[in-house]
């Protein structure tokens, strides 16, 4: 009888401790997609008002920004001196989120993210990665491609591959 009870006791205190570690951790990652939705929608506001520090703030010091055009992969300091000028003009860019997906590693250092924009380009896909370094999150790496609806892109193909025939010819040499 003793063994039931005891039995009875420790198996609701292990459900009991694992629902709460459940409820932490969820709540825990909650918390975290705010913080990390928090950065990727300050970017966007940073870029709308031209605030080209607090824009660059967000990323880490080793990171990088791979743009719409294959030639477009600069790290931090690079892709300062190509965004400089157009911060210069008191806006730079305008992007919206739509839809935004986050995920953490299992340690939780690490979120990684993709999400739709409304841009002037229309519909692009934001996405990339983010570390936690101190009680920061900063963008480690951040992809910016257009989207390509499928029954259009034949006659995209042929608008670009005069010009990225040459860049994949040059990548082959």
């Amino acid at each position: 009888m003793k063994k039931n009870i005891a039995f009875t006791v420790i198996t609701f205190l292990l459900v009991f401790s694992n629902s709460l570690f459940s409820q932490k951790k969820g709540f825990y990652e909650n918390v975290q997609k705010k913080n990390v939705s928090k950065v990727l929608d300050d970017l966007n506001l940073y870029a709308s008002t031209a605030d080209f520090k607090n824009y660059f703030n967000l990323y880490a010091e080793e990171s990088t920004f791979i743009g719409t055009d294959a030639n477009e992969v600069w790290n931090k300091k690079e892709f300062m001196a190509y965004s400089k000028p157009h911060f210069d003009k008191g806006k730079a860019w305008n992007f919206t989120s739509l839809k935004r997906n986050i995920t953490f590693s299992a340690d939780g250092k690490y979120a990684w993210f993709d999400e739709l924009l409304d841009t002037q380009m229309k519909l692009c896909r934001g996405s990339g990665v983010l570390e936690k370094i101190g009680t920061q999150w900063k963008i480690r790496q951040y992809v910016l491609s257009m989207t390509v609806p499928n029954d259009v892109s034949k006659e995209i193909i042929k608008i670009k591959t005069p010009n990225e025939d040459a860049v994949i010819s040059d990548l082959k040499k």
